[in-house]
């Protein structure tokens, strides 16, 4: 059989952060209901052409899906393992703010065998998370994560945002020393990019300049290194036997299915997306095909995915892959060595912790070549 990525999305928030354009709301209860239940029919709908293949990995992302509860979540759950074939030993993630992870929550959560909880903390001090209009303290997020680990997840995610307003050095560090000492299994570590339109955009932040930036990103690196983690992808970190494998999905190019509004697939060979707009979605308007980019193949996406991760590219899988020569390819990666931004080990061609700072130019020429 083959394997599939299940992904739902759950567009609700209790309020908006100031950096976020991703399509999510607050909502009432009886909306959050409609929408549980239309989740519910597509999810049976989609079950009748995925008979050959077993789910390895479903994640909730949004939104906030840790908000819908726990009943709900485990409700959508069982149904899934009602109508799919579920692997044995399915990573299942689930997406939590802390302001609302509670008993409730992850004793449900449980029930139904999931595994990963990956949590929005963002930053450690106050004042920082006051002006990102996150919901939570330094202290809730603590309290959070260790609720959760009372409760058996082992395997949790932090998301730390760098590069913000105000913010230095020392400043990230304590934020990931902290992190640290709540002893995560993996951590996604991001720069902050203001997008046009988002109340933060309006303020016109004074952010960090590139190069305190690239400073911040090197003592993470640094700092998560020292402590054991492996930087498997240009912006996660993880332990050992921690990579998220739902992920996975997106970056070799295997099929994923994603419900819910706004949600996007890669599903027997072509690629659609649900409107974002949850009254399409309840009121049961199909997915539409993405349309492709001019000039931009599946092997240049495959490229582009891959030197994104520390795998990077084996040539003879991509040849296999695309019917296509590596030589070209191989030919603008060499001249990046010297350098130390690109390295060539065991037979896979793969970008330094330095070569991803600049992957945007690396890949922009390597693409190029073809």
């Amino acid at each position: 059989m083959n394997t599939l990525g299940l992904y739902i999305h759950i567009p609700f928030c209790a309020s908006k952060c100031s950096y976020c354009d991703f399509y999510s709301f607050a909502a009432n209860d009886n909306q959050i209901e409609e929408y549980k239940k239309a989740l519910i029919k597509t999810i049976s709908d989609w079950s009748q052409n995925c008979k050959n293949h077993i789910v390895d990995t479903i994640y909730f992302g949004g939104g906030t899906p840790s908000l819908i509860g726990g009943e709900r979540l485990a409700e959508i759950i069982n149904n899934i393992y009602d109508k799919f074939n579920i692997s044995s030993d399915a990573e299942i993630t689930v997406e939590c703010n802390p302001d609302s992870i509670n008993e409730n929550l992850l004793l449900n959560l449980k029930k139904v065998n999931v595994n990963r909880l990956s949590i929005g903390v963002q930053a450690m001090q106050d004042d920082i998370l006051k002006s990102l209009s996150r919901r939570h303290t330094a202290n809730e997020a603590k309290n959070a994560v260790n609720l959760a680990k009372k409760h058996g997840f082992k395997n949790v995610s932090l998301d730390l945002m760098y590069a913000l307003p105000n913010q230095s050095i020392d400043m990230v560090l304590d934020s990931l020393n902290q992190m640290l000492e709540l002893e995560p299994t993996h951590l996604s570590c991001y720069a902050l990019k203001v997008e046009e339109g988002t109340p933060l955009a309006e303020k016109n932040p004074l952010l960090p300049d590139e190069d305190t930036s690239v400073d911040m990103y090197n003592a993470i690196c640094q700092k998560l290194k020292k402590h054991g983690f492996e930087h498997y992808e240009v912006s996660n970190w993880a332990k050992k036997g921690y990579y998220s494998r739902h992920n996975s999905h997106y970056w070799d190019l295997s099929e994923y299915l994603g419900i819910g509004c706004s949600a996007h697939s890669l599903f027997n060979g072509q690629r659609f997306a649900y409107s974002a707009n949850i009254n399409d979605f309840i009121s049961g308007v199909k997915p539409e095909l993405e349309e492709e980019v001019e000039g931009f193949s599946q092997s240049d996406e495959f490229i582009m995915l891959s030197l994104r991760t520390a795998k990077g590219i084996i040539p003879c899988e991509y040849e296999q892959k695309f019917n296509k020569s590596f030589k070209p390819i191989e030919k603008n990666l060499r001249k990046y060595i010297t350098n130390g931004l690109v390295e060539n080990k065991n037979g896979s061609w793969n970008l330094t912790e330095t070569g991803f700072l600049v992957s945007n130019a690396i890949l922009s020429d390597v693409l190029s070549s073809i």
